[in-house]
């Protein structure tokens, strides 16, 4: 089984930590980078069109569409 590697993140005020695999976190890393933004602000953005599905599965998602359009 991958690792997963945990980050803290502040959200509405409130700690939480998101557990992804590395590869997951690299992407988000560079979606981040390319929007211009830090990585906290690009996760507060998935965070808030999530609809109901938990956080980490949202950033997996981001992730993969983002891979798909480039």
């Amino acid at each position: 089984m991958p690792q997963l590697r945990k980050r803290s993140v502040l959200l509405s005020g409130h700690a939480t930590s998101i557990a992804l695999e590395p590869e997951f976190w690299a992407v988000l890393d560079e979606m981040a980078e390319r929007r211009g933004v830090s990585l906290a602000a690009l996760i507060v953005g998935i965070d808030r069109a999530r609809a109901g599905r938990p956080l980490a599965s949202a950033c997996r998602v981001a992730a993969l569409e983002y891979a798909r359009s480039r």
